[in-house]
């Protein structure tokens, strides 16, 4: 890895909790910008050009960027996902990328499942007739849900959080499990608890099977787009469509027009193609949608195991040894659509 002398010069492009920052600062030289601050920009700006590691999430580290950075050595990304990073021009460089899978797994699968429930049993609407004051009576059929427990859930990837996923889905609620992802998982090895309740699906035939999809899958050049009118045309009437993943894997206009004009009962959506979601967008006020504003990994545990991950893979790296979670930036954002081996949901 990299290591020319004791204490190098850190950039944290984003706010570190003060125990991981102590960690980095007993050992470098650090400095905390975060670009994403206007009146931190420039400070982030003048930062780069002698920087040799840098650490955060949710900022384009671009060719632009790069080129400001002639001594960066290694960037540790405290998130699962890597889309924010121009793959190739790390990998021309030889600047080492780092990642924090694993240790969001449960809780972004908690996540993808509560948009499950929500929007299975209407749980913000009712929410919300209760709140206004509507609430003078007992409700009729207009206001009813749907069950989950029994219901096929499809999940377009099958990774760890897809794993996760299917976990609760086949042995807590008793629903069938189809996946789809690019080669079937050995369940016997990697999830045996899932012997006989989650099989391997075709693409198509998963969205006319499931009564619910869901996406758990990073984004790539092959999953950009992947939701479009074709396929949510698929999905059979009175579905429901989840997105734990990355917004730009649907199409949306594509997703209100099934919600609008097809058979789409309801979305639950975590990510958005822009984020956070413009407040011209519909989908902030559409009556089916339930709509989140990120938080797959956002607790107070998962968020400091991401932020200890990375500062150790960052310190690894700076110290000569190979970090924990080193992303392979040779293969691209992802090897191929759907890949099953990958994490599903990006977190930034």
């Amino acid at each position: 890895m990299v290591n020319d002398s004791p204490r190098k010069k850190v950039l944290v492009f984003r706010e570190l909790p003060p125990d991981q920052l102590a960690r980095l600062q007993a050992q470098h030289d650090v400095s905390v910008a975060n670009p994403r601050e206007p009146e931190q920009l420039a400070a982030f700006n003048a930062a780069l050009g002698s920087a040799q590691g840098m650490i955060g999430a949710s900022y384009p580290i671009n060719e632009a960027v790069l080129a400001c950075a002639p001594r960066l050595q290694v960037i540790s990304s405290v998130s699962v996902g890597v889309d924010n990073y121009t793959l190739s021009a790390l990998a021309a460089r030889g600047i080492v990328l780092c990642y924090t899978p694993g240790v969001l797994t449960e809780t972004t699968a908690d996540t993808i499942f509560a948009l499950v429930m929500a929007t299975s049993r209407r749980l913000v609407e009712l929410a919300n007739h209760v709140r206004e004051g509507h609430w003078s009576r007992n409700i009729g059929e207009e206001l009813f849900g749907w069950d989950v427990h029994g219901k096929t859930l499809g999940l377009l990837g099958f990774g760890r959080i897809g794993q996760a996923v299917a976990r609760r889905a086949a042995l807590g609620f008793g629903m069938p499990v189809l996946y789809h992802s690019r080669h079937p998982v050995n369940l016997a090895t990697a999830a045996p608890d899932l012997l006989g309740k989650a099989v391997h699906t075709p693409f198509d035939d998963l969205l006319q099977r499931a009564d619910i999809v869901a996406a758990v899958l990073p984004l790539s050049n092959e999953t950009r787009g992947l939701m479009g009118p074709r396929e949510f045309g698929l999905m059979k009437a009175g579905a429901i469509f989840i997105n734990g993943a990355r917004g730009a894997i649907v199409q949306e206009a594509a997703l209100l027009q099934a919600l609008n004009q097809g058979g789409l009962r309801a979305a639950g959506l975590d990510v958005f193609a822009t984020e956070p979601l413009p407040m011209g967008s519909p989908l902030r006020r559409h009556p089916r949608v339930t709509a989140l504003p990120h938080i797959g990994s956002a607790t107070f545990e998962t968020r400091h195991a991401m932020a200890e991950l990375a500062t150790t893979n960052l310190l690894q790296a700076l110290a000569g040894e190979r970090p924990l979670a080193v992303f392979d930036t040779s293969a691209g954002l992802s090897p191929a659509p759907l890949a099953g081996q990958r994490d599903g949901p990006v977190t930034g």
